[in-house]
């Protein structure tokens, strides 16, 4: 199926009207203005921008782990602002993956254990032999049993993008993902992101400062001072 814009039959992410204010000492500072927006489902979104135009915290609103200040966000039929505490944390729970930039990982954890603590929460079913497919996915067959202190920084993130995915979400928030990695490992993790983005049909939400990775998405989104300039749609 063609992954161009009149493809996609439903909506995953929407903002609308949502901004975000802070308290700078005494003085207000708008990090978000007004942003409306929708993602379509399955869709890989890359969002660019210079330092501070306020592109992480996007996407900590889009992730629940944030408030706006105004208007309201949408995710796969839920308006996630009016939801409660726990409410929250069962949504993203059970349909949002996240991966930062550094990682994250459970130090006194193995790779198989990291990737296993989300299903067991959750309780998902057969949840060792999936955490075992999924390290498998990510080339790191031999490296279960290692912690993370023993394994490299491409090697974690990896970890992390298998952890990231180990709940099937519908949506994958992924921040600078490559920032700390060197280009070999860096490509490595952008590869597997956009593999499992595209046999998995997650819609995939990448905050990013490499124009040369945000060019592979279906979409780029320019953010500058907190507004958005350019929403660039490619045809497939």
């Amino acid at each position: 199926m063609r992954r161009g814009f009149y493809y996609y039959i439903s909506i995953m992410i929407r903002l609308t009207n949502v901004s975000k204010t802070v308290m700078s000492g005494s003085e207000k500072l708008t990090i978000l203005h007004a942003v409306d927006m929708f993602i379509p489902r399955g869709q890989f979104v890359a969002v660019v921008g210079p330092s501070g135009s306020g592109k992480s915290t996007m996407l900590s609103l889009v992730a629940g782990l944030d408030a706006p200040t105004t208007g309201d966000i949408f995710l796969d039929g839920e308006y996630i602002n009016r939801l409660s505490e726990d409410e929250l944390a069962r949504l993203r729970g059970a349909k949002v993956g996240f991966i930062f930039q550094s990682f994250h990982l459970i130090p006194s954890l193995t790779a198989y254990e990291n990737i296993l603590v989300p299903m067991e929460i959750m309780k998902l079913q057969q949840a060792r032999a999936r955490a075992q497919k999924l390290l498998d996915e990510i080339g790191l067959h031999e490296r279960g049993h290692h912690y993370p202190s023993q394994l490299s920084g491409g090697e974690q993130q990896r970890v992390a993008i298998a952890r990231a995915f180990s709940n099937d979400p519908a949506i994958l928030l992924a921040d600078e993902p490559t920032g700390n990695l060197d280009s070999k490992n860096g490509m490595h993790v952008f590869e597997l992101l956009v593999k499992l983005n595209r046999e998995r049909g997650t819609t995939l939400l990448l905050v990013t400062h490499e124009h040369a990775l945000a060019e592979q998405a279906d979409r780029i989104i320019s953010l500058n001072e907190g507004r958005i300039v350019e929403d660039l749609q490619k045809e497939n």
